[in-house]
């Protein structure tokens, strides 16, 4: 998970600073236990269902009736252990994508956090006898990644067109980037990862794709695609094969960025498009730093979630436009860009209702609190709230 620490009154004001909603957020599965929900994912199988997974490591398969009190429980990791005492915002189950052919093979992957030592774990499962069951059995862990703190880890993941596995991970610090790991190419963190899971060449785990940036192993890691990430929060690619990918921020940006093979995204020697004060060294010669294709300032926000592009039909404004949000103030924008990645527009479409806090130090109290923009059966969109509900975008 994510967020972000400079806060100051002044910031806080001009964020909330009330527009009217184009948008409402009508709540589905009211009657549903949904703590902490992270991602909705919906595999290629046929059956249209549509698999709720929550950060304290169940996985719901959400009924037909919205109105149901009861959910089928596919996975339970719960009893694991994943969080620290002090890590149970952002550790836990993060990630979960299903197999391109899982129809065929029935194969799904999680990424989630574990303790003594700390880590991050991407794992594949397979499902059972029953296809509303999986088999924690048959779990083979993949890759590891160890963690120096409880934040910064990321964990989303999801299969690219190209059928490769995407690994955002953070860069584990708790700020600054003060081990300087997102610019390092030999470790993990910071970084986007690509892996093939259909071979097992690389430590008789998984296989690096031939063309990778790095994939001969010279001077970098073999599973990096991209580097120079802080903190990621909400992969997407969309019908055209763009790599979408929001980097939550520290002091002043939110930035969202197009991924690219071999790309360096700047962190830590930039915050957004800009210099970060606190790096002084100077940025490698020949270094090429990719800047965003949006950024916001903390004026606006304070904690960027990544979205997807709308493809519904109930919003027919919103066709083609990338919807996303911040997850402390609960706002909700719609973003249209060229192909060129210039941005066309940037709409506030929702901002959450919020009560101040008593003290100017901390943040307000915010009925929505987005972690994730999902598409449901029928293409239109759900916005999970961190707060424990789940709702759809509407008129």
């Amino acid at each position: 998970m994510k967020f972000a620490t400079l806060i100051t009154t002044g910031l806080l004001l001009a964020g909330s600073a009330l527009a009217e909603d184009t948008v409402k957020l009508t709540r589905v599965y009211e009657n549903l236990e949904t703590k902490f929900p992270i991602a909705v994912v919906i595999p290629q199988d046929g059956t249209q269902r549509e698999f709720l997974a929550l950060q304290r490591g169940q996985i719901l398969i959400l009924p037909k009736d919205e109105k149901a009190a009861e959910a089928k429980t596919f996975l339970d990791l719960s009893t694991r252990g994943m969080e620290a005492a002090n890590g149970k915002f952002e550790e836990g189950l993060n990630g979960l994508a299903f197999h391109p052919k899982y129809k065929d093979n029935g194969l799904f992957y999680l990424c989630y956090t574990q303790q003594k030592p700390k880590r991050l774990v991407i794992s594949e499962m397979k499902v059972s006898a029953d296809a509303d069951k999986a088999d924690p059995s048959t779990e083979r862990v993949l890759l590891e990644i160890p963690l120096i703190n409880w934040n910064h880890h990321g964990g989303n993941i999801l299969f690219g067109p190209d059928g490769y596995l995407y690994i955002g991970v953070g860069d584990t610090s708790k700020r600054n980037d003060e081990q300087r790991m997102a610019q390092l190419k030999a470790v993990m963190v910071g970084k986007v990862l690509r892996i093939d899971v259909d071979s097992r060449e690389f430590h008789n785990a998984y296989g690096i794709p031939a063309d990778n940036p790095f994939a001969d192993g010279v001077d970098a890691l073999p599973q990096i695609y991209a580097y120079g990430i802080r903190n990621p929060w909400g992969l997407h690619f969309d019908d055209k094969g763009r790599f979408w990918l929001a980097d939550v921020g520290q002091d002043l940006w939110e930035e969202i960025n197009w991924i690219v093979k071999g790309g360096n995204y700047g962190w830590s020697f930039r915050e957004g498009a800009r210099p970060f004060p606190l790096r002084l060294d100077p940025v490698p010669e020949g270094a090429q730093l990719i800047d965003p294709i949006h950024e916001y300032h903390h004026g606006d926000g304070l904690s960027i979630t990544g979205g997807i592009i709308y493809k519904g039909k109930d919003l027919p404004n919103l066709a083609g436009a990338y919807i996303y949000g911040d997850f402390v103030l609960g706002k909700i924008w719609a973003l249209q860009v060229n192909d060129d990645g210039k941005v066309q527009s940037n709409d506030l479409l929702y901002t959450s209702p919020q009560t101040p806090a008593d003290n100017p130090k901390k943040k307000p109290s915010v009925l929505v609190k987005p972690t994730a923009f999902c598409a449901d059966a029928k293409g239109e969109m759900l916005v999970l709230d961190w707060n424990g509900a789940l709702y759809r975008l509407s008129k």
